[in-house]
């Protein structure tokens, strides 16, 4: 895929203050550590991750969406009456009906004629709904969108938490739950729109997409059909081994696609998982890992907010300059990945 007119005009995010640390959790798990003789620290030592942030309880997640939502408005230049669409991208929603975007839209007082729609992939959501946006300014059905996506995974880490308490729980069965404990909270929001309304902005160049669907077994959630319960079962090392050979796939799809060699990215961000699975991906791709910018350590896996936020981070922190080439190495459950080639610019105070 290509887009010739897209640009990235405001990105913007929104964190919780409240942060549970690995050690924390660990602790309200001492029970079960103490009975299965589990080493205390092995959560941060095998994921990298030393704390997560986590929304107040109840926190809805259009409610998360609008908080980023409101500060990407804030920077934009262009009038929130003007936005053509908004598309709400997160695994989490409000309810099935109506869209979580609707919740959206009326939070940030959008006009009567701006669409709404979700768009949910799993950790790819975003991802898809910035090339989906791109695809319909390219094709002049909109001028402007508004994506936004926001993850409360507080409901999933108590859920496990609990769940992982039931003093019947053997060593195996403590597996499936252990990638949950990687979820944390937050919310982000991109203002996209054709290059004609904000100049010497990001542009987004290409992409591509491949897919494995023989592999949709291996993460998968629902609700418990207790209050806001949440579950989710994962074969963490098969997903790995699997998610990694479908990014190499993707890879090769996207240097075809776009004329990149390995060495073409100035900066690279993937999606945030942990430090095993950045090693072994940059290893599979051959990228050199100094160009990484990881916020997983202190943020922990936010599914589709994952990616995006780890970009406006790295933009926050001088680690994107001008000019510099962009790739975006997307990757989501069922399993599918999607990797975009950015070219930066930063002619303007709102990517940030």
């Amino acid at each position: 895929m290509k887009f010739k007119h897209a640009v990235l005009e405001s990105l913007d995010y929104a964190l919780p203050e409240e942060r549970w640390t690995s050690e924390e959790i660990e602790e309200r798990l001492r029970p079960t550590y103490d009975r299965l003789r589990l080493p205390a620290g092995r959560l941060e030592l095998m994921t990298g991750i030393r704390e997560r942030r986590v929304w107040e309880p109840g926190t809805a997640a259009s409610e998360a969406s609008a908080r980023a939502g409101r500060n990407v408005l804030a920077k934009s230049r262009l009038p929130r009456e003007e936005l053509d669409l908004v598309i709400h991208a997160a695994v989490c929603r409000d309810r099935l009906e109506p869209a979580t975007a609707a919740y959206v839209h009326g939070e940030l007082e959008l006009a009567p004629r701006t669409q709404f729609f979700d768009v949910s992939n799993a950790c790819l959501g975003f991802l898809n709904a910035l090339s989906l946006a791109s695809a319909m300014i390219d094709a002049g059905q909109i001028r402007s969108a508004l994506v936004v996506a926001g993850e409360n995974g507080r409901p999933l880490l108590e859920n496990t938490i609990q769940r992982l308490l039931d003093p019947g729980l053997t060593r195996n069965g403590v597996k499936p739950y252990f990638a949950n404990l990687t979820i944390g909270c937050g919310a982000v929001a991109a203002v996209v729109c054709h290059e004609s309304l904000a100049a010497n902005r990001p542009r987004l160049l290409a992409g591509a997409a491949a897919t494995d669907t023989g592999q949709n077994q291996l993460c998968e959630g629902d609700s418990t059909g207790e209050g806001d319960g949440l579950d989710m079962r994962t074969e963490s090392e098969a997903l790995l081994v699997a998610g990694v050979e479908l990014a190499r796939r993707t890879w090769d799809a996207f240097k075809a696609e776009t004329g990149w060699t390995a060495a073409t990215p100035d900066r690279i961000v993937c999606h945030q998982v942990g430090s095993a699975h950045r090693r072994m991906l940059y290893e599979t791709l051959g990228l050199a890992l100094e160009k990484d910018f990881s916020t997983f350590a202190t943020l922990g896996n936010i599914g589709s907010v994952s990616l995006p936020i780890t970009l406006a981070r790295a933009v926050e922190e001088g680690a994107v300059a001008d000019n510099d080439r962009v790739a975006l190495l997307g990757i989501g459950s069922g399993i599918t990945s999607l990797m975009l080639a950015l070219e930066w610019r930063n002619g303007s105070q709102n990517v940030s």
